[in-house]
């Protein structure tokens, strides 16, 4: 029983469980964990390098992930069972577009629309682990994505056999691929990716075992706002800057630039 509780999939619906989850969006250690996880999961898509690419986000919340992919200069859809968590994203004026679906009825998308798909499957509900749905996810999802492209599924298997039933569903769709898992000798950081290719076979991506994440580490150099992909610092100026011309390249209304655009304020006391 003490099990059970701490998996919230098995207390209620994944459209309740979201809406729960919207009381963590404003945490900055989600905000944080979830970047990270974007990170790594844009790494094993191994999406062509500088060019943009349009990508499919399955369970997208608030659009914590679509925010990554934003800065990395990708287009994306995103979609949600949960109105209330796309709502949060609407919010938040993410900039991909929101649908909400469910994925245990098929992705409602032309074939070969997407050059690769990103799925945080914080929470697998039981209805969700039916082979029937599973499969109808899995081969309108392979129809979808373009051949060639690569599908990752971050994934918190409470056992085997549910490691078991998604791949053999996945591969019954017509993916190639397997399971990538990084940190595998740590209990707390370890993680499971589900890394499938589309209409190629491919050599699955290697495992990461650089130090384990969230371990303090000191250093005498003061580096804590620096970017070590030379990228701008989220919320600067040049990233504001960045991303209003972004949403202008998307065709978004955007205010003019003024003086005071990206500029610091002096705090209230």
């Amino acid at each position: 029983m003490a099990s059970s509780c701490r998996r919230p999939e098995h207390t209620a619906p994944p459209e309740v469980v979201n809406v729960c989850c919207v009381l963590l969006l404003h945490s900055s250690r989600m905000i944080e964990i979830q970047t990270q996880m974007s990170e790594r999961a844009v790494e094993l898509l191994n999406l062509p390098e500088g060019k943009p690419c349009f990508l499919l986000d399955v369970g997208c919340g608030s659009g914590l992930s679509g925010d990554f992919l934003s800065e990395e200069g990708h287009y994306w859809v995103g979609v949600d069972i949960s109105t209330a968590m796309l709502d949060v994203a609407l919010d938040r004026d993410v900039e991909g577009d929101l649908l909400v679906g469910d994925m245990g009825q098929g992705m409602p998308f032309r074939p070969g629309t997407f050059d690769g798909l990103y799925f945080n499957l914080v929470f697998i509900s039981c209805q969700y682990l039916c082979p029937a749905r599973l499969y109808t996810f899995f081969s309108t999802l392979y129809s979808c994505l373009s051949r060639g492209s690569r599908a990752v599924f971050q994934l918190y298997p409470e056992n085997s056999e549910q490691l078991e039933l998604i791949t053999t569903q996945a591969m019954r769709a017509g993916f190639g691929g397997g399971m990538v898992v990084d940190y595998p000798n740590s209990s707390k950081a370890k993680k499971f990716f589900l890394c499938l290719f589309a209409g190629v076979t491919g050599v699955l991506p290697k495992t990461s075992d650089r130090a384990v994440p969230n371990q303090v580490q000191f250093s005498k150099q003061r580096c804590r706002f620096k970017n070590m992909k030379g990228k701008s610092v989220k919320k600067g100026k040049d990233w504001i800057f960045e991303k209003k011309e972004r949403r202008r390249r998307q065709g978004k209304e955007v205010r003019a630039d003024t003086k005071y655009t990206g500029r610091q304020r002096k705090p209230h006391f």
